[in-house]
């Protein structure tokens, strides 16, 4: 793909210099990177040729669907989740987050390039609204500890009736804070967490913003719960909020959070290469 040639999509803001670094990084260089979708839907779909349609926007979105594009330059989908609430970040409203690993980043901007992609792609133009794909690197993580309970084990385990949780934040921080107030956060609201059940999915360094509003973020985050129950008896116990109220709010600078619902996740797998043990 040419630097600037999805300047004109309708349904978010291309950034040309970055989408040139990811087409430029030299072979040896390049690496996996996880591209980091947040999808927000038109309430009827609306296609540029004018055609007439009943679909709603999701409806559109779920015929881009494009496998055959992604299984050319070896990518593989490997977590999509409805929205279940969105808790910070006004607007817009999310319906969908999905995350694509691609080998390369190279391999993301040859898909765009593909007859196959951009004859599905018209179905994504349709029924997107506005999204963010954010180009993701795997950044360490805290360890669990080993006496961490399962999921079998914690006050509110996953039921039929409330099934596991992801929780995504997208963060910007504060100059300086990331490394500080932060990890003083991190430490104080883990050990809220770990006798709730809570794992970690993936946290990743954003490396650019391929598609999105103007701004940029640092780190999106997938922590995941046994249950939505788990995860509010987490975001509501005193100790967390004290933690939040003396560092998570002055380290960061702009955020989305999310619960989301998974019905397929794989992430923690493709990037440790190991699944995830609850």
């Amino acid at each position: 793909m040419e630097p600037n040639a999805a300047l004109t999509i309708r349904y978010g803001t291309v950034d040309p210099v970055f989408a040139d670094q990811l087409a430029t990084t030299p072979s040896d260089e390049d690496g996996p990177v996880w591209m980091v979708n947040l999808m927000s839907y038109r309430d009827q779909a609306e296609y540029e040729d004018g055609r007439a349609t009943t679909l709603t926007g999701q409806e559109a979105d779920d015929r881009y669907a494009p496998f055959a594009a992604m299984a050319e330059v070896g990518a593989e989908l490997v977590f999509v989740a409805e929205v279940d609430t969105q808790l910070l970040g006004d607007t817009p409203s999310w319906h969908r987050v999905a995350v694509v690993k691609y080998p390369t980043g190279r391999a993301f901007i040859d898909m765009q390039d593909l007859p196959v992609f951009a004859k599905s792609h018209v179905h994504k133009d349709a029924g997107m609204a506005q999204t963010i794909i954010m180009a993701g690197r795997p950044r360490r993580v805290p360890t669990l500890p080993a006496d961490a309970p399962g999921w079998a084990d914690v006050p509110h385990p996953p039921t039929a009736e409330d099934g596991p949780v992801a929780v995504i934040h997208v963060l910007r921080f504060h100059e300086g804070r990331a490394e500080t107030d932060m990890v003083s956060y991190q430490d104080a609201a883990g050990a809220v967490a770990v006798p709730h059940g809570v794992r970690i999915g993936a946290w990743f360094d954003v490396a650019g913003t391929v598609i999105g509003d103007g701004r940029s973020w640092d780190q999106v985050r997938f922590n995941l719960f046994p249950s939505r129950e788990a995860f509010l008896a987490v975001a509501l116990d005193p100790e967390r909020l004290a933690a939040q109220a003396e560092h998570r709010d002055v380290a960061i600078a702009d955020t989305y959070t999310m619960i989301l619902r998974p019905f397929i996740d794989r992430l923690h797998e493709s990037v440790t290469g190991a699944p995830l043990a609850t």
